[in-house]
């Protein structure tokens, strides 16, 4: 089965993006462990939906694949929450417990793909990657890679 022509995934077209393999990683497991074809649009939908919303900020793109392998909801329904904490949640796990209130407060829903890239981005803008700062063995070597992925990183 070729994977890329039902993906449609394809390699960056500058080398400001983050670099993409034919098929992601994550991708290649649900395939093999016989995932729904629905499951693997879901995933596809949300990592070009962040590819999309991040397209300025790459870092960004990086740190979804790295924190959640693109997932804002898990296969049935619901939200995807974090492995190694429960309260980190979506697709660019956010944590409940630290920013709950503000995402409240700023009227970020961090429970939808909207509100939780949202409330991300703004994150972000204040912040730069350190609140993501433990998953940075992963993502790290995009922004060394290039140093235009992550100018507001501290």
């Amino acid at each position: 089965m070729v994977i890329s022509s039902v993906t449609g995934i394809t390699a960056p077209a500058t080398t400001n993006e983050v670099p993409v393999n034919t098929i992601d990683t994550a991708v290649a497991r649900q395939v093999e462990s016989k995932k729904s074809v629905r499951e693997i649009e879901g995933m596809l939908g949300t990592e070009q939906y962040v590819r999309q919303y991040f397209s300025d900020i790459p870092i960004m793109i990086a740190i979804a694949r790295c924190e959640s392998h693109f997932r804002q909801l898990d296969p049935d329904g619901e939200i995807h929450r974090g492995q190694k904490n429960n309260a980190d949640v979506g697709v660019m796990q956010i944590n409940e417990f630290y920013h709950g209130k503000t995402a409240d407060r700023k009227d970020y829903n961090i429970y939808t793909i909207e509100g939780n890239t949202a409330y991300a981005r703004d994150l972000y803008e204040r912040q730069g990657t350190e609140p993501w700062s433990s998953s940075k063995a992963c993502w790290g070597k995009y922004q060394e890679a290039n140093k235009s992925l992550a100018l507001n990183s501290k």
